[in-house]
């Protein structure tokens, strides 16, 4: 093979890697950022372009899509010294992306340090309650907070989500104790109430019986006073109709204590002698 054809082919092989590192073909959803002697100079869009060989090089190959960052879930501490283990996820895209590559050494850990740092603040400021029960909150502050530092690096933040907020171990177990606690109270209390109430109820029932025992007392002995008013209105100074009553009575007790079946003693009338010498003398 002669020098020429040597020549030629090396010429040849030399045109077609000028061409190829001259004509630049960016695919859809990406730029890519050129540098001209080490300094920056311009920003291919998608599509076909042209820059000088050996003069110019595409130095970084930048995503347009949003790009999604997981933020690692981290201890933070409520107002009331409550731990909470918290992370979340950060949605951004490049909108300037000379200012990404340039303004910011590694922005997928600036963003990460920055969102962390600033979830530890806002929390920080709130109780253990609030914490737990304002996730939108949170997520509205976290997002007004990082969104102007962000800028300055030509980052838009699409929105930040606080992926899950849960309490430490630790103070889970408290929390569990206390719930159990709280439970164990009104469980205590429902039961010292139903207790009080039917004590109330007991005491009314014993009450309303007390009162119309005392009720039917006073009918009793109102009827015992009617009766006894009739009878003395009947008899008037007669003695013997009244002696005829007691003595009937007296009879009808005797003769109910000597139905009864423990009845181990006679009992006779207080003045027998009496009643023996009016039958003898009936009898003489």
């Amino acid at each position: 093979m002669s020098i020429t054809t040597i020549i030629s082919i090396a010429f040849l092989i030399f045109v077609a890697v000028t061409i190829l590192k001259g004509v630049r073909i960016v695919p859809q959803g990406y730029k890519w950022i050129v540098q001209r002697l080490g300094k920056y100079h311009t920003t291919l869009n998608p599509g076909l372009s042209i820059i000088i060989p050996y003069i110019d090089e595409v130095a970084y190959k930048i995503t347009t899509k949003d790009i999604l960052l997981d933020i690692p879930s981290q201890e933070v501490i409520t107002k009331d010294n409550a731990v909470l283990l918290m992370n979340a996820v950060a949605y951004i895209n490049l909108s300037v992306p000379e200012k990404a590559v340039y303004g910011i050494e590694n922005f997928n850990w600036a963003i990460q340090n920055l969102v962390q740092t600033t979830l530890r603040s806002i929390v920080g400021e709130m109780d253990l309650d609030d914490a737990l029960s304002s996730r939108d909150h949170i997520k509205a502050k976290l997002k007004a907070a990082i969104a102007d530092d962000i800028s300055d690096w030509g980052i838009t933040l699409k929105t930040v989500e606080i992926q899950d907020i849960q309490p430490s171990p630790t103070m889970q177990a408290a929390m569990e104790a206390q719930a159990a606690a709280e439970r164990q109270r009104r469980a205590t209390v429902t039961k010292a109430d139903g207790e009080k109430q039917a004590a109330i109820l007991e005491a009314d029932g014993r009450l309303e019986a007390s009162r119309r025992d005392a009720e039917a007392q006073i009918v009793l002995a109102e009827s015992s006073q009617q009766a006894i008013s009739l009878v003395t209105s009947a008899v008037g100074d007669k003695e013997i109709p009244v002696a005829y009553l007691l003595g009937e009575q007296y009879v009808k007790a005797m003769q109910d204590m000597a139905k009864s079946n423990n009845a181990k003693t006679v009992v006779l009338p207080a003045d027998i002698l009496s009643t023996i010498r009016g039958i003898m003398g009936r009898k003489l």
